[in-house]
């Protein structure tokens, strides 16, 4: 172990301290009910604005610097689609559900459609969440590895108890509590890269390399297929956001949590230009390295002293533990209270807190888990995590948000299908992150097949109880149903350049999606059919 293997291993002992007395400070606020899951909620924007760039933002930064050290600035639309991400949630979403007093995504599909649809969500959810904080965890573990010759497995294993310690005191003001702190760290961190940038190359150093590499200058160099994909991965992922929805309803009021969202959003630029800017910088001075991730830490310690880098990395960690903390929480959360409910519905809250802690518990093993079998590629992780969830949870979630005429039967089946598609596709691909079957990546897959089962179900099943709207009040209706129709040609007419280029899947996902808001809006629930022949015939009277 050299001298930067040292400082780094001191700071984060140091660091970790401080998280435990936190944790334990922590346990002292919960004095109500939901003060475990939503933190009683009694967060300002503030605290809002800083658990959301916590999660989002600090996540988004450790992809950036190994997008950018691979592809250059075209890296940087990854960020920016984080923060439409952001923006969508907070203006369209965060305040119609903190007034519904909502805690999960999970326990939403089970309020609406039963508890065997609680039980199968909140399961698929839970076990995902913990391949995202494995991805995440691997880019301290990097450093780690590179400086103290530990193993990226066993660094991974250190960062999952260190989160199981200081949450499983005080649950949500935990999470409140070291995402503040992360702060702090963060901007230590923006400065020392500066540095270490402004030392070598300098802007000098970038000019140069801009004139040998123009296309890591090229905003588009990542190719329009990919950054296409991380637009709608961001999109689709907008009504699902469990964990970021979890800490922004812990907000005092809905426009609290609204203002905390607007902040947070605005808080991702620093984020996204010095993760590009540093991984550019790496690539100049280490240009050869097995990965971005790798070297980073090779590059600082070519041109900072020992104690700087240190405090870089443990700001590299506290983005990690800024998105596996609520990540774990949060699928804790599901594990616990939600499929704890679906188990034993008359469970009281000191119960589901219990079985929360452990499933935190339980949680942290399937993270060191998850660590040993694949640690090389965080990517890996990611996609594996995208598809289980979102091709199970996406059709659900916007059946109980806009769609009455859903069945229980209905919901449970889309939950398997699209879990078991999207799954099934990623195998067929050789579960390769980044070459996928036929070129179609599995989530958009997965979420087809999601919604293509509720749609069907529910309008066969006996139980659904539907009328076909006509005339101005299915306007709307007619318009998705031909936007479908419109998707489906350019689907057919260009089918070979969109296959070439990766687009089929996402322009597909597109059709089926228009499709699906036609049904919602042409299908409608048995009792507002007396409703719209009443105010027609006003209509026509008047």
């Amino acid at each position: 172990m050299n001298e930067y293997g040292i400082w780094i291993l001191a700071l984060a002992v140091g660091y970790t301290l401080i998280l435990i007395g936190a944790g334990q400070l922590a346990q002292r606020k919960l004095s109500s009910k939901d003060s475990y899951f939503v933190a009683g909620r009694n967060f300002n924007k503030w605290i809002v604005a800083f658990c959301i760039t916590g999660l989002f933002s600090g996540s988004t930064y450790i992809s950036i610097l190994e997008l950018s050290y691979l592809t250059g600035v075209s890296a940087i639309w990854y960020g920016v689609a984080e923060m439409v991400q952001i923006f969508i949630i907070a203006f369209l979403i965060i305040r119609s559900f903190r007034k519904k007093m909502m805690v999960t995504v999970t326990g939403m599909i089970g309020k609406k459609f039963g508890r065997k649809a609680l039980g199968i969500s909140s399961l698929i959810t839970a076990f995902a969440f913990p391949m995202w904080s494995v991805a995440t965890a691997i880019a301290f573990a990097s450093a780690i590895h590179v400086f103290t010759g530990i193993s990226l497995t066993l660094s991974v294993a250190i960062t999952a108890l260190l989160l199981f310690v200081y949450l499983q005191g005080g649950g949500m003001w935990s999470v409140a509590f070291t995402q503040t702190i992360n702060m702090v760290l963060f901007a230590a961190m923006f400065i020392i890269g500066l540095i270490a940038f402004f030392i070598n190359p300098g802007v000098e150093g970038l000019v140069a390399y801009a004139t040998e590499r123009p296309m890591m200058m090229d905003f588009g160099g990542v190719g329009i297929q990919v950054i296409v994909a991380w637009f709608g991965t961001f999109l689709v992922n907008v009504i699902l956001a469990q964990a970021a929805f979890q800490m922004a309803l812990s907000s005092q009021t809905p426009e609290e949590g609204q203002k905390g969202m607007v902040l947070a959003g605005f808080m991702a630029i620093p984020f996204i230009v010095c993760g590009v800017l540093f991984g550019i910088a790496t690539a100049v001075v280490v240009p050869n390295a097995q990965a971005g991730l790798i070297a980073i830490p090779q590059y600082l310690m070519e041109v900072l002293p020992a104690p700087l880098v240190g405090i870089f990395f443990l700001g590299v960690w506290a983005c990690a533990l800024g998105w596996g903390a609520p990540c774990q929480f949060s699928g804790a959360t599901s594990l616990g209270r939600d499929f704890g409910r679906a188990v034993r519905p008359l469970a009281t809250e000191a119960q589901l807190v219990k079985y929360t802690k452990y499933s935190l518990l339980l949680l942290t093993f399937l993270m060191i888990g998850f660590g040993m079998l694949r640690t090389e590629q965080s990517a890996w992780w990611n996609v594996l995590a995208w598809t289980i969830r979102n091709s199970a949870t996406f059709a659900p979630v916007l059946a109980a948000l806009f769609w009455p005429v859903v069945t229980n039967k209905a919901v449970v089946a889309s939950l398997l299908s699209g879990f078991s598609s999207g799954l099934l596709w990623y195998y067929l691909g050789d579960w390769q992150p980044g070459a996928f079957y036929l070129e179609v990546h599995p989530v958009w897959v997965g979420s087809s097949i999601n919604l293509l089962t509720i749609v069907f179900v529910t309008l066969l099943d006996r139980k659904a109880e539907w009328f076909i709207q006509t005339g101005q009040a299915a306007r709307y209706g007619y318009a998705a149903l031909g936007a479908g129709v419109a998707l489906t040609g350019v689907n057919i007419i260009f089918f070979e350049g969109l296959h070439q280029s990766g687009l089929i899947g996402l322009f597909g996902f597109a059709a089926i999606i228009s499709y699906f808001i036609a049904v919602i809006q042409l299908f409608r629930p048995l009792e507002e059919k007396a409703q719209w022949t009443t105010k027609e015939t006003v209509q026509q009277q008047s």
